[in-house]
């Protein structure tokens, strides 16, 4: 089959290098998101699908809008087109061009977790398991009838990246399988149950901001869900009485016999960063200061002077 492939976000490069060395489909396109500025010096930036894609001899389109390259889109004769994280909702003049699917490539286990942000949620939320779903596309958001999913059970440790990692890496033999079955013309369309479907918003920084008066075991699932993007951070009290911006990259739930009623309240420094939360003891093991290096918890408390009894915000 004649497949145009739809991605900007690096997830879908393991399934954009399936695709490049399938001998099964002929990849006639690659159609990804406009070049951004990237860093403090705005350095205008391709996405990594569209680097690999010219190094492979194929041909990129980066519409601003794909509703305005229709006739484009056409030209490519597609039977398929396949879809991940492409970052522009498909509009049905769009949808209804490719002679048998528009495919996407999902980071949850659908209904669960539709939206911008389902790797972070599924973690975030304590889920079981996680997966990749291949989804028929239609103009709702992510409501598109299920052809088939791949499941993975989740790991004590994951964070935001190791999933993210995961699913990409699972993400090319489900969508060899879904193609096999539309090519043999059995591909199922499952409807979704709408009642079950949860929604994850797109993640700015400001989202990892911590609120200590949420307990312990959901404050450690965000620390892990949005390591490394969007990350989280708390303010804490410096030397010159300022408060400066403390990152926090990983943390434990310990067992602390001592309680505290006020959440982000610092209850030992003796070696370490334990934490007061709304329920529960936080201890946090990896944090970065505004401007400092990454480093052990137990180091950094040493040179700033924080003592129990001060408060976090």
């Amino acid at each position: 089959m004649r497949l145009v492939f739809l991605a900007t976000g690096d997830i879908g490069l393991p399934s954009l290098e399936a695709l490049i060395a399938s001998k099964d489909h002929e990849l006639v396109a690659v159609v990804t998101q406009p070049d951004k500025p990237v860093g403090r010096k705005l350095v205008l930036t391709p996405p990594q699908i569209k680097v690999r894609a010219l190094e492979a001899g194929l041909p990129v389109l980066q519409p601003e809008k794909i509703r305005l390259e229709l006739d484009a889109l056409k030209a490519l004769n597609a039977d398929v087109f396949v879809v991940v994280a492409y970052g522009q909702l498909l509009p049905a003049s769009v949808l209804n061009i490719p002679r048998l699917a528009c495919l996407n490539i999902h980071a949850s286990l659908l209904p669960r977790h539709r939206g911008a942000s389902p790797i972070q949620a599924a973690i975030r939320e304590g889920d079981f398991a996680s997966g990749i779903t291949i989804m028929w596309m239609d103009e709702g958001l992510d409501t598109g009838p299920i052809l088939l999913q791949h499941e993975t059970v989740l790991q004590p440790d994951d964070t935001g990246g190791s999933l993210h990692d995961r699913l990409a890496a699972m993400a090319p033999a489900a969508l060899a399988e879904a193609l096999a079955l539309i090519s043999s013309g059995n591909a199922p369309k499952i409807a979704q149950d709408h009642d079950l479907s949860t929604h994850s918003r797109k993640l700015e920084r400001a989202h990892g901001k911590i609120d200590w008066s949420l307990d312990a075991l959901r404050l450690e699932r965000l620390i892990r869900a949005y390591q490394p993007w969007p990350g989280t951070y708390c303010l804490i009290p410096t030397k010159n009485g300022v408060q400066a911006t403390l990152k926090i990259h990983s943390a434990h739930v310990v067992e602390h016999s001592d309680a505290c009623p006020i959440g982000g309240t610092i209850l030992s420094t003796d070696g370490h960063l334990l934490m007061a939360c709304g329920s529960g003891v936080l201890e946090l093991r990896e944090v970065q200061l505004e401007g400092r290096k990454r480093m052990p918890a137990a180091e950094f408390v040493r040179g700033q002077g924080l003592r129990a009894g001060d408060v976090l915000s």
